[in-house]
């Protein structure tokens, strides 16, 4: 009540190199979707992590059978 409202920041910013056509031409190849860009990229996991994954997994598959 007491305190002012963010004021959001403007920004005016012109591309140094615009070309209509090519803006076009994207926007409806976005749209249809077709892209040479990969859309998910996995993240590779280290083989350290699975291996110690797989150790606990036998860990506590011996230590609930008893042995």
């Amino acid at each position: 009540m007491f305190m002012k409202k963010p004021r959001y920041r403007i920004f005016d910013y012109t591309p140094r190199f615009y070309q209509p056509e090519k803006d076009e031409k994207e926007k409806k190849k976005r749209e249809l979707g077709f892209s040479r860009e990969r859309k998910h990229i996995g993240k590779k996991r280290s083989p350290f992590i699975w291996i110690v994954f797989v150790l606990l997994v036998i860990y506590l598959i011996l230590k609930l059978k008893g042995m």
